[in-house]
């Protein structure tokens, strides 16, 4: 019974963390209206989460804040300054800060939706784990595969390039470098990198 529950606790842990990275891909939409407005946005609220978790951290427990981190902490965060919300926060301010709108877009919607999705699959039905996934799952990279996909396919309707040629490379970046285990920081790898090869190939297009 108690491997039951934690087993429960895990899967809603994981629940609420990947709540957080869907609603990241809200990042991009509020970019098309107002920029500035949207970094300003990131910035304050990713240092505004730094100070609250410090203060958690250092015994000073912050209404709300503090017991949703703790509810969405895996168990390697036990103990420890939480890191993934800042992470998070981080990879969704360099690609708009960096890239063009198109190819920002892309990169969230990867970290968003393509992670996102890949970590919720790997948890929930997650059955195949070959050596060479680094202990992630089949199921997992198959739903990193297909949600940064569709976010990217329909991303690239915008322009004049094959947007199923896009979505590839895309998805398949996605996928790789979620599969390599950087822990909190694929949060910021895997849009930037993302970001890096899809700016690599409309350069290549041109």
């Amino acid at each position: 019974m108690e491997s039951a529950q934690n087993f429960s606790g895990r899967r809603k842990s994981e629940l609420i963390r990947k709540s957080l990275h869907f609603l990241i891909g809200l990042a991009p939409v509020l970019a098309a209206y107002n920029k500035p407005f949207t970094l300003i946005l990131l910035a304050s609220g990713t240092l505004a989460y730094t100070a609250m978790e410090y203060l958690r951290h250092r015994g000073l427990n912050i209404p709300i804040i503090s017991s949703l981190t703790v509810a969405a902490s895996r168990r390697r965060d036990m103990g420890r300054f939480v890191l993934g919300p800042v992470t998070l926060g981080i990879g969704a301010f360099l690609p708009l800060l960096l890239f063009p709108p198109v190819i920002a877009a892309i990169a969230v919607y990867a970290l968003a939706f393509g992670d996102g999705t890949a970590s919720l699959a790997g948890k929930f039905i997650g059955r195949i784990r070959p050596p060479f996934l680094f202990g992630k799952s089949i199921e997992g990279s198959l739903a990193c595969f297909l949600g940064t996909f569709i976010s990217a396919y329909l991303v690239a309707m915008q322009t004049d390039s094959s947007n199923t040629i896009i979505a590839l490379v895309a998805s398949i970046t996605a996928v790789i470098m979620e599969v390599i285990p950087f822990k909190d920081w694929d949060n910021v790898i895997i849009p930037l990198t993302v970001g890096l090869v899809m700016w690599g190939y409309f350069s290549f297009i041109g």
